[in-house]
């Protein structure tokens, strides 16, 4: 059943349903979280904050169009409402392992070694870049959304994205270029 259809049901009664999306998309936007947020505490209550306004306001949700979207689009105002709340802090760095989930291999203590100095380097320059860029590359590469739903989510033209993401590329060759 796609995340659209349980939404469709939930909508209709079907309540118990909306536990397969917080199983589907509970990881998701814990990662995400760790973007805004540095405490797991922080980000565990966020996270549960975020679902509970995604159930109490299910009925706004079209069923025609893509549920990871709409979801993204309330982690995304709840993250940046916290942040203004100060209720949290912001990340003072990027989580390396976001980046490269898949632990090192064990065969090769050199390429081990070269893979943490590498996950650090880019930690470090997608740290450098401003939100506005940094974002959508998150969204893009990480959570895999497309151009579409970074749209939706961000609330920015098709275009701007595209713009943006072109430009956070950019930002994060010539970072990458510098270091060498």
């Amino acid at each position: 059943m796609t995340d659209e259809e349980i939404a469709g049901r939930v909508q209709q009664g079907d309540t118990e349903l909306f536990g397969i999306l917080v199983e589907r998309y509970g990881d998701k936007l814990s990662r995400y979280a760790r973007k805004f947020l540095s405490r797991r505490e922080d980000i565990e209550d966020l996270v549960q904050e975020v679902f509970i306004k995604a159930y109490t306001n299910i009925q706004s949700f079209t069923v025609t169009r893509k549920f990871s979207p709409w979801l993204y689009r309330i982690a995304h105002n709840e993250f940046i409402n916290a942040i203004k709340k100060k209720r949290w802090e912001p990340l003072p760095f990027f989580d390396p392992d976001t980046l490269f989930p898949h632990p090192l291999s064990q065969e090769n203590a050199d390429r081990g070694v070269l893979d943490h100095e590498m996950k650090e380097m880019l930690e470090r320059h997608l740290r450098k870049l401003d939100p506005k860029y940094r974002e959508p590359l998150v969204l893009y590469y990480l959570e895999e959304l497309e151009y579409a739903e970074i749209s939706e989510v961000l609330q920015l033209p098709l275009s701007t994205v595209g713009i943006r993401l072109k430009r956070g590329k950019e930002m994060m060759r010539k970072f990458l270029l510098n270091h060498e």
